[in-house]
């Protein structure tokens, strides 16, 4: 196993597993699975461990007690890990102590007295239906000793953290402490991320959902551009840093005109010239972008409580020149504007989601079970895979300008930029 992607162990496995026939042991899956025509194939290529049931167990089920955060926000698909996490330990394991902690890490924070609550089968059996999270949720970090000695007096063996970038690089502060303390608690993460931007998983969920439900408004937004004369339909989807929504969404939909997002550079003068060429002939347009897109001219002020950059709204800032520049009578556009995030962020996830999601959180109960520490579940050249948080938050995940996504999105739409 190359060492940039080794996963840290609290110690040696003692404990038989419960017996099952699809035990995973020493195998690993390769980051690299293609190799340049030029080059030979090399046995040293770095390789992730692959993730599933181990014979041997770190922790003895009986006196196992875990604990369930999640944190940011929301995304398709939190119910349905947090009903996975705790359906795997329940009945592959045996635990019968998990708790749920309210409102992000602030549910590790004494200071904000929310009251945690057992999870058990019966409580958690039809949360999947539902969207957001019913544990809550929460951006932002909290003393790292504070939360440590959480965990430490309320005996919990493993912290679940469901969270993007900021949730992860908690869990790496909260295991340096653990670490420091020389305590054997495990933290496992579960990386939430409706963008897709997180490293080494090709697949984060909430994705697909997100990519689905905005089909709806990209057709809207196209019927109310096609009803008018001159009409410019224009949705903003999410992907702070990373199109991957938007891009597929625009492929899947087939009607849009002009995809923006945050990792092409644009001119809104080219913009305003691909209009003007259109609308004389074809009497509409759709466009679609990123929430990212465009911060040069739609700069955001400040940072939120999770200490990411707030954006600007580039969707009305795109609406707004796009009026300005036709305002003319013989040059009127008519614009209709749908921003559909907070309706798909707190959605439920759908068929194909909602089951990623309980294998996700399967793997990561496995991983944990096992003594697994400090690291992420995720897909990789078709397996599932144990990541380092490390590696997994070393960049974000984004699109290729020159790659085969964003070369499928120009033939699709057309457009020359």
């Amino acid at each position: 196993m190359n060492n940039a992607f080794l996963v840290r162990t609290l110690g040696s496995a003692k404990f038989n597993a419960p017996a099952r026939n699809n035990f995973v042991e020493d195998e690993g899956v390769l980051v690299r699975a293609t190799v340049p025509a030029n080059q030979q194939y090399d046995d040293s290529s770095p390789l992730m461990e692959k993730a599933g049931p181990r014979r041997k167990l770190f922790f003895n089920p009986r006196r196992t007690h875990a604990a369930i955060v999640s944190c940011g926000g929301l995304c398709p698909g939190i119910n349905d890990v947090i009903r996975g996490i705790t359906m795997v330990l329940w009945h592959r394991y045996g635990v019968r102590q998990i708790l749920g902690l309210r409102y992000g890490y602030e549910g590790l924070a004494p200071s904000f007295n929310h009251e945690p609550f057992e999870l058990t089968p019966s409580c958690i059996e039809d949360i999947h239906k539902d969207g957001g999270t019913i544990l809550g949720t929460s951006r932002g970090p909290q003393d790292v000793g504070q939360m440590v000695n959480y965990l430490e007096q309320n005996g919990i063996n493993i912290l679940f953290t469901i969270g993007g970038d900021g949730t992860q690089r908690g869990a790496m502060a909260i295991t340096d402490e653990i670490e420091k303390r020389g305590l054997e608690i495990a933290v496992v993460g579960i990386p939430k991320t409706i963008d897709n931007d997180i490293m080494y998983t090709q697949r984060s969920f909430g994705f697909e959902t997100a990519v689905a439900m905005s089909e709806v408004p990209i057709t809207c937004a196209h019927r109310e551009a096609t009803g008018v004369r001159d009409g410019v339909g224009l949705v903003k989807l999410m992907g702070r840093e990373s199109g991957f929504v938007a891009a597929h969404a625009t492929i899947a939909s087939g009607d849009v005109n002009l995809l923006l997002v945050p990792e092409v550079p644009f001119q809104i003068e080219n913009v305003l010239s691909l209009l003007e060429n259109r609308l004389p002939t074809k009497h509409h347009a759709m466009i679609v972008v990123a929430e990212g897109a465009g911060q040069d001219l739609a700069p955001g002020d400040g940072t939120d409580a999770s200490g990411n950059k707030k954006l600007g709204d580039i969707g009305l800032f795109l609406k707004q020149a796009i009026l300005e520049h036709f305002k003319t009578p013989n040059t009127r556009a008519q614009v209709r504007y749908i921003d559909p995030s907070y309706s798909i962020r707190s959605a439920p996830a759908n068929a194909s989601d909602s089951c990623f999601c309980f294998q996700l959180a399967e793997k990561a109960v496995h991983a944990a079970m096992a003594g697994r520490t400090r690291m992420v579940t995720g897909l990789w050249n078709g397996s599932f895979v144990h990541v380092p948080i490390e590696k997994a938050v070393e960049q974000r995940n984004r699109i290729n300008p020159l790659g085969s996504l964003w070369h499928s999105v120009l033939d699709n739409t057309g457009q020359n930029f």
